[in-house]
């Protein structure tokens, strides 16, 4: 699959709910320092699994700070609010893998469609689209 860019976030997925009749969905995520990234957030039919390539990336799972490196990982159980960010001064990339696949690419194209005038969403748009996919805002 070809790269989808969301601002300077780059998101390349290897498996997907299609190709693995909903098993899982499974994609590598760079994530440039300080890049823009999603608000915090819960998932309402899935759980996440990241796990660290390259750089570090800090997460926050219900309020718990935990930082990503090359080896290390973290589990995010449906349900429970969500964030990350990139404070490290250099890239980072992760693999994250959601279980059951129900989300697939088209949530991520959709989202990188509106921000293609380089301006800030519209926070309302946004939040219809993450919930249309299954992402609830917190």
């Amino acid at each position: 699959m070809d790269i989808i860019r969301i601002g300077a976030l780059e998101i390349r997925f290897l498996h997907d709910k299609d190709s693995t009749h909903g098993g899982l969905d499974m994609f590598e995520m760079l994530v440039p320092p300080n890049g823009q990234v999603p608000i915090p957030h819960y998932h309402e039919s899935w759980d996440e699994t990241v796990y660290g390539l390259d750089g570090q990336m800090t997460w926050t799972i219900a309020g718990k700070e935990v930082v990503t490196g090359p080896g290390a990982s973290a589990f995010i159980p449906r349900g429970i609010v969500h964030q990350f960010n990139n404070r490290s001064g250099h890239p980072a990339r992760v693999l994250s893998v959601l279980t059951p696949g129900v989300l697939g690419p088209t949530y991520f194209l959709e989202i990188a469609a509106l921000l293609t005038d380089g301006q800030r969403p519209d926070p309302t748009r946004m939040g219809a689209v993450m919930r249309k996919h299954g992402l609830v805002p917190a």
